[in-house]
């Protein structure tokens, strides 16, 4: 007998973690089914946990896997089939590997949701729910093509946010790239101009100050950079720390209306998917949620799944937690009341898409003369305090 460590869901939408022994995983999957547990999450206690996560399988990636899934199986090819065409075409080692495993263990007998449960931190929850689902209502090849554009809306969001962020980035790393060039390499050439006087005004003294400091203890500031790094990972892991910077962000000037309209846009997008899946609704508020990887949404919608427990609608609990906007409430509305609500999300989430594309092009657009400034402020704070020197230079070699 094994023992395995295991996340599951119960009927109400609560995450269950525990132990259980069993022979292998599909004896452990159906002795949590007999509990009334769906297991998300499993993993053999005796085996090292990192040597589960294999390969961890990109946005981009699952988009084309579930596209090419779909399309076979829509020509009436089998799911086994399917998959060792899938892990034969496959030219990543790591994924070969795990489609192989999971092929395997699919033409023993196991279902497809059960083998991918098997590989933890491999595939999203999101995914493994998808394909349960699919099983369960006998029309996997169709939540198969809605997964695959789910995951290809996710990541032309991903890309569109990177390369808008492309030229703000160089743009930051020229200023800091100037900023080092001046101090340590120009402002030491007007050094001998100055002569050593006390006279200097205050702002280039404090520039000579800096330019000494950067030459001569640089090795300071690379510490204090390390260590403010490490500091900001070890606080970002801790729960309360997490939760406030993530309220912080939603509740920043531009930042946080381009950050709540994404989250609105997959949030709608991910509900559809699942509602129209057959999932109870519990679940899948709960899994939508998940997808946003935001601490503070997720504490905020706690009070919203109680409430929908209790046989409240989802628009009144969402409206009341105050996360989404009115619209976006307005239409969950719309779409309960004419029993529409997949529908109307899917076409909600196109909606804010765009959105979130305009958002993120008015704030790069902002950005970039922000940068400007700041490049020309500190080229004219040096120049503001090399002049003076300058011209006391100069007078003193017309005096002589």
């Amino acid at each position: 007998m094994n023992t395995y460590s295991y996340v599951a869901t119960d009927v109400n939408g609560k995450k269950v973690r525990g132990t259980e022994t069993a022979e292998d995983a599909q004896e452990l999957i159906g002795k949590l089914r007999e509990k009334g547990l769906y297991c998300n999450s499993y993993r053999d206690t005796q085996k090292n946990k990192a040597a589960d996560v294999k390969y961890k399988f990109k946005t981009k990636d699952l988009s084309f896997f579930c596209r090419q899934l779909a399309a076979m199986l829509t020509s009436g090819v089998s799911l086994v089939k399917s998959l060792q065409i899938l892990q034969a075409q496959t030219e990543n080692k790591k994924a070969k590997q795990v489609l192989l495993e999971i092929y395997e263990d699919v033409q023993k007998g196991r279902s497809f949701s059960e083998a991918i449960t098997a590989k933890p931190g491999v595939f999203p929850q999101l995914f493994v729910s998808m394909v349960s689902a699919g099983e369960a209502s006998g029309n996997l090849d169709t939540i198969m093509n809605r997964v695959s554009e789910h995951y290809a809306k996710d990541s032309k969001t991903q890309n569109k946010i990177k390369g808008a962020m492309i030229y703000p980035i160089v743009l930051l790393v020229l200023l800091l790239v100037i900023m080092v060039a001046m101090f340590t390499f120009i402002m030491p050439m007007f050094k001998d101009l100055a002569g050593g006087s006390e006279d200097m005004p205050a702002l280039s003294q404090a520039i000579f100050a800096i330019s000494d400091f950067m030459i001569n203890q640089w090795y300071i500031l690379v510490i204090a950079v390390i260590l403010i790094v490490i500091v900001l990972r070890i606080i970002l892991k801790t729960p309360g720390s997490r939760l406030k910077w993530d309220e912080m962000l939603l509740k920043m000037p531009k930042v946080g209306g381009l950050l709540r309209t994404i989250y609105t846009a997959r949030f709608a997008r991910t509900m559809s998917n699942l509602f129209s899946s057959g999932l109870q609704m519990v679940e899948c508020i709960q899994k939508s949620i998940d997808t946003l990887g935001n601490s503070y949404i997720s504490k905020q919608f706690e009070d919203v799944i109680e409430n929908v427990k209790r046989g409240e609608s989802l628009s009144v609990a969402m409206g009341r937690a105050n996360v989404f906007d009115g619209m976006f409430v307005s239409i969950v509305y719309v779409g309960e009341e004419s029993g529409t609500l997949d529908t109307i999300l899917a076409k909600s989430s196109d909606y804010y898409d765009d959105e979130a594309d305009s958002a993120i092009s008015r704030l790069v657009g902002l950005m970039e003369p922000v940068m400007i400034i700041l490049m020309g402020a500190m080229v004219g704070c040096l120049l503001a305090g090399v002049f003076p020197i300058l011209y006391s230079g100069i007078e003193g070699m017309g005096t002589t």
